[in-house]
């Protein structure tokens, strides 16, 4: 039983929630484990520069809540934990998360204000 992810701990929890019924072998794991640089490189981008690709975001959280189903949630904290107030807005939309959930983390405004738009 895995009770905290870690770096050591992480590939296992992800493969024992990992759920795509066209998976063909390891790559299209590890295809969509890579979703998680490509998060942390758009909230990074935003962060250094103000360009928010919103539904570029939103479809790479919506692909891996498809295939790690709720278990998403977890990983997506731990791997982007120094980008939490960045990607809670995000959470919040989707309905994964709600805003009382980690109440120490202060949602972005503008993220919130550009997901209100949509």
């Amino acid at each position: 039983m895995i009770n905290e992810l870690n770096e050591e701990t992480f590939l296992m929890f992800a493969i024992k929630h990992y759920d795509n019924p066209g998976c063909t072998g390891i790559s299209d794991l590890q295809e969509d484990l890579k979703r998680f640089v490509y998060l942390r490189r758009l909230l990074t981008r935003y962060e250094n520069t103000n360009v928010l690709n919103e539904r570029l975001i939103i479809n790479h959280l919506l692909v891996l809540y498809n295939v790690f189903n709720q278990a998403a949630t977890d990983m997506i904290v731990y791997k982007l934990s120094d980008l939490m107030p960045l990607i809670k807005p995000f959470l919040v939309f989707l309905n994964r998360m709600t805003d009382s959930e980690l109440p120490d983390v202060f949602m972005d405004r503008t993220i919130v204000n550009k997901l209100r738009g949509i």
